[in-house]
């Protein structure tokens, strides 16, 4: 590589060569580093897939996380496998949604977002107020119940993302927040599916249940597909419309800490002492590009660009990047932060992911869905 670099460096003078081969020199490297990862996650997947096929009730998804934690727990990913792990976590993860989206037309996804609202926003608005009263009175400070809350009830560590620089939340609260997110994420995937069993929900209800009640796309999809594969359209859709509620909840506490701010700036003597912090929300950015993307592919879809044919494949790619992304995130674990993290943020995580679900079943059956 280095020979090539060097040639085309005598070759162009002007220096066009030079930063065109710094490119590739550097997307070459970015792709090697990537592939032990990837390929453990790939690895753990083929073998999660033909459990899952021994195991339907288990599913192949659910396989990958379980592998993935206990490789993790037993032997800690190292430096060298970590791009890999987090590209197959989040980048393949995103492009299975796409996916989903081209099995769906573009009628159905209005139809699922108007018909779940209520839910969605019964859900949000208990889990938020819980936080708020029972985070105060466990005394879990107030950034970290905001990051904890919004992680519930929204969509996990994207939310947390999204909320960190309008708050201006603390690296340590970010972490515990995650941290706690992140271990009833895989409590759900483990138990959901069993509790949708248990009640005899429809694949309709269970993939709402899902949509409304895990916090995070990955845990959604790997709870929703386990289900079945209507279960996991309808609940994509759902999850994807409630992402789209960090947007007024990110400007609505965005406003609050300018008039907090601007409060403590009139108790000071000469105004100046606690001159306005707050971060400027930009919309645009707070709308992920793979909901773009599956929007896309749902109107490709209904346009009739995808052939009929083509479907079941497209499903069973998605299903397998599915379960790639689930064993990386898997692999992602960290048990021991989990418990540094101490018990109070613990408590209130797991008080709230049974209140959420709790909420959404109850709403569910409230407006005749269950």
């Amino acid at each position: 590589m280095n020979r090539i670099i060097t040639t085309t460096r005598r070759a162009g003078p002007d220096g066009t060569a030079t930063k065109s081969n710094s490119v590739w020199s550097s997307v070459a490297t970015g792709s090697i580093s990537r592939a032990p990862g990837l390929s453990l996650a790939v690895a753990i997947a083929v073998v999660a897939t033909i459990v899952g096929r021994m195991f339907p009730l288990i599913g192949g998804p659910v396989t990958g996380i379980v592998l993935g934690v206990l490789i993790a727990t037993l032997i800690k990913p190292g430096d060298r496998l970590k791009p890999g792990i987090k590209t197959s976590s989040k980048f393949l993860l995103q492009v299975s949604v796409v996916i989903l989206g081209s099995q769906l037309s573009l009628t159905q996804v209005v139809r699922v977002g108007f018909d779940s609202l209520p839910v969605m926003v019964g859900t949000l608005a208990i889990c938020l107020i819980a936080a708020y009263f029972i985070g105060r009175w466990m005394g879990v400070i107030g950034d970290l119940r905001t990051l904890i809350g919004v992680g519930t009830g929204i969509c996990g560590g994207s939310a947390i993302a999204a909320v960190t620089p309008v708050i201006g939340a603390a690296e340590v609260a970010v972490t515990y927040a995650i941290s706690t997110v992140f271990l009833f994420n895989i409590a759900a995937v483990l138990a959901f599916p069993v509790i949708g069993h248990a009640l005899g929900m429809s694949q309709h209800s269970f993939g709402l249940f899902a949509g409304t009640a895990v916090n995070d796309m990955s845990s959604v999809v790997a709870v929703s597909t386990t289900y079945g594969a209507e279960s996991a359209n309808y609940a994509v859709v759902v999850k994807l419309a409630r992402t789209l509620l960090i947007i007024p909840i990110c400007l609505g506490l965005a406003a609050m800490v300018e008039r907090k701010t601007r409060a403590d700036a009139r108790r000071t003597v000469d105004g100046t002492a606690a001159a306005s912090t707050a971060t400027r929300v930009r919309v645009h950015r707070l709308v992920p590009w793979f909901l773009i993307g599956f929007l896309l592919a749902a109107a490709a879809n209904s346009a009739g660009l995808i052939p009929a044919g083509a479907h079941h494949g497209l499903s069973a790619t998605s299903l397998f990047l599915i379960t790639v992304a689930l064993s990386a995130i898997g692999l992602s674990t960290d048990l021991p932060g989990l418990r540094r993290t101490g018990p109070r943020p613990v408590i209130l995580g797991a008080t709230l992911w049974v209140i959420v679900s709790l909420a959404s079943l109850g709403l569910q059956l409230a407006t005749g869905t269950l």
